[in-house]
């Protein structure tokens, strides 16, 4: 795994016993946006970030590493 947002994204997909695919349907991406972000290949744009926040119930501040 890569930088904090691609581990917190993981753990917390985890947490919520989510797929990515599950994940992924929720927010309006690819399966395989999800593995890339978890990855860190890739990082979710902001518009992103924010509904992923909505469904894994946390602030975006903390999916950034801003707060624990």
């Amino acid at each position: 795994m890569g930088n904090i947002i691609s581990t917190r994204i993981y753990e917390l997909r985890k947490e919520n016993n989510l797929s990515q695919l599950e994940l992924a349907k929720r927010i309006g991406v690819t399966q395989k946006a999800i593995d890339f972000w978890e990855k860190g290949t890739n990082e979710p744009k902001a518009t992103y970030i924010i509904r992923l926040a909505q469904v894994l119930s946390v602030t975006t501040d903390y999916l950034l590493g801003l707060e624990n």
